[in-house]
């Protein structure tokens, strides 16, 4: 199975929505956003790059979700 979700990035980081601020993080830390909701992930990127984060911009995060096997 697979699924595709949202993520912004600035440089190398990631960024994590949390009670109206932005805030630098890793991978495991970084909000996530379903596709349909890319007007509201749009409208995050623009407060950012007016909040001083240049290169912030959305990317698409593939799941793909097999089962585990030791080997």
């Amino acid at each position: 199975m697979e699924t595709e979700l949202l993520i912004i990035k600035n440089n190398d980081a990631y960024i994590r929505v949390k009670e109206n601020q932005y805030l630098l993080c890793a991978l495991d830390k970084a909000s996530v956003f379903p596709v349909d909701k890319i007007l509201n992930v749009k409208e995050h990127v623009k407060c950012l790059k007016n909040n001083g984060f240049d290169n912030a911009c959305i990317y698409r995060l593939i799941l793909t979700e097999i089962p585990f096997e030791e080997k």
